[in-house]
Formats: structure tokens, sequence, C-alpha cells
């Protein structure tokens, strides 16, 4: 043990959940992790149904466990409501993000935590591997369109996602920072959060080795639903964007932007691969004009997204 982690480092992670069976899975790979012996965790479930749906399998599943599991119920349908309910009720040095559709490597929590304390990062962030099944599209599994890792802007992480990562408790660019409940059926909220903390001068990091991996479901494996994600993104984007520049500007460059990708689209018509690709990014800079305009967002979580599927479209 180094003397970084000479004590015992205590860390919640939190799963926020909205009617989703998938979750057993994911609490019972939290029960595979390998953690150091100066490592312990403990676990929180943030139930956003109306009705506390999910308490009875959480009850199920936590005697398997071997960590303490608090179920916590925020009766409204609002993603940021559940994701501040976990931030209300952490209590160790660390607070790790894990999505309730995922499963984790056995050295994803460590890998995590030994990242944030070796880089004195406020925030660390793991890869999200989707896992295809063979009835998915072969462009979509050659492209791998659905995992997910931070995106670095000269040599720096400036924003981050909620599906995999560990935040630093203790820090002042923590601290009272809470995910914006207006965003909390459109999505993004995430991205806000995260951006907001680097802009006062938060660190993001980043563990190569604390891997989640992610099913992609059969309504997933879709054009229309990755079109839709990537509108809203660039929707986000826009949003964050007009409160820091003038509108006209960054409208027409985004504007250009997604003509040019909807040009190479065109030209690779016969790779539907990259073709498919180009498309994406074209919609995603077409939502950012909309978000710079401050058109309505397309809401993702909730009843009339999700057709009480689950709380993500």
């Amino acid at each position: 043990m180094s003397s970084a982690t000479a004590h015992t480092t205590r860390v919640d992670i939190c799963v926020c959940t909205y009617r989703r069976p998938y979750l057993e899975e994911t609490l019972r790979s939290l029960a595979t992790l390998d953690l150091p012996a100066w490592l312990v965790a403990r676990v929180v479930v943030a139930d956003n149904d109306a009705q506390p749906s999910a308490r009875a399998l959480v009850e199920t599943v936590s005697a398997a466990l071997p960590f303490e599991v608090r179920y916590v119920h925020c009766p409204v349908s609002n993603i940021s409501l559940a994701r501040n309910a976990c931030l209300d009720a952490a209590q160790g040095d660390f607070l790790a993000f894990i999505d309730d559709d995922s499963t984790v490597a056995p050295h994803w929590l460590a890998a995590l935590v030994e990242a944030a304390l070796s880089t004195g990062a406020d925030v660390v962030l793991g890869p999200v591997k989707a896992v295809y099944a063979e009835a998915a599209p072969g462009w979509m599994r050659r492209g791998d369109f659905h995992s997910t890792e931070p995106v670095h802007v000269e040599g720096e992480i400036r924003t981050g996602y909620s599906g995999n990562v560990l935040l630093d408790r203790s820090s002042p660019r923590v601290k009272g920072l809470r995910f914006d409940l207006s965003l909390g059926r459109s999505g993004g909220e995430d991205t806000q959060y995260f951006s907001q903390l680097h802009g006062s001068g938060g660190r993001i990091a980043y563990a190569a080795e604390a891997v989640a991996f992610e099913p992609v479901t059969r309504d997933r494996a879709r054009f229309s639903w990755l079109a839709k994600r990537r509108f809203r993104s660039g929707q986000t984007h826009g949003r964050l964007l007009a409160a820091q520049h003038a509108l006209l500007p960054q409208a027409c460059l985004a504007s250009a932007k997604a003509s040019l990708c909807f040009a190479m689209a065109l030209g690779f018509v016969a790779l539907p691969g990259r073709r498919n690709r180009q498309f994406l990014r074209g919609l995603m800079h077409v939502g950012v004009v909309s978000g710079l305009l401050g058109l309505r967002e397309i809401h993702l979580y909730g009843d009339k997204a999700t057709k009480g599927r689950t709380h993500a479209a």
C-alpha cells in the first residue's frame, strides 16, 4: 500500500434508476468488484419512479452484496433530481456514478480511485464500452457508435458524462454543485454539470482501465436512436455556447459544419459506416444551431420519452 492510500478511502457508488429490470445485473456486477483492503464501498440506489418500483429488487439483491446498500426514493421523473439525491446521500470521500443499464469490470472502482489519488483531479472518467448483439447492424458494430470516451481539447478534458465517473467530494469545485433540474427530462444535465466544474477551475482526468460495459438493446441499435441522441447532444453544446459567445457567428459556423458533414455523407453513400457517421455529425451540428437559438430541447427522460420502458430513450 502506498503512502497515498495509507488510510481507509470510502466511496459511494450511486445508481439512478427508472423502471429498468437490468438494474439487477448492474448491482450484481458490483458484487464482483476487486477492492484493495484500504478501499470501502457503499451503494446508493436512487429510484426516479413515482412509485417505489425498484425497492423490492434492491432489497432482494442487496442481501448478496458485500457492502451497505441504501435505497432512496425520488418520486419525480427527472434524472437531475435523482442525481442530486445521490449527491446529498453520499457520505464517503468519493462518489461514483454508474448507469442502471451497465456492468463494471472487477478493477473498475479501484482504477477510478487510484487515478484520482495519483492525479489530484476533481473528477475521473472511465470508458463505457458498448456490447452489441449479433442482430445489431454490421456498420454499427464495426464503427462502435455507442461507446463513450472523453474528448480531449488542446490536451485537456473540458466536460464529462455520468455513465462512468468518480467525483472527489472534498473538492471545492464539487461541493455545492448540482445537476440542473430544468434539464432533467431533456438530458444534457451531466454535460452542463462537468462543463461548469471545469469552468470553475476543476480538473478532469481519465482512467482507461476503469471500464464499464453497456449492452446495446434492440431499441437502441437503430439509426433513429443515434440520430436523436446526436441532435440532443448538439442542443446541449449549443446552449452552453450561447452563454459564452455571440450567437450569429457560432450559428453560422455550426451551419457550415453541418452542410459539410451532409456533403461528405453523400460522398460515402456506398459505405454505410462512414456515411452514417458523417450524417450523425451533421445532425449534431444542426442540434448546435437549435441550442444556440434557444429552441425547445427534445425529452429523453420520463414516461413520454420512453413509453414506460426505461428512463432513457
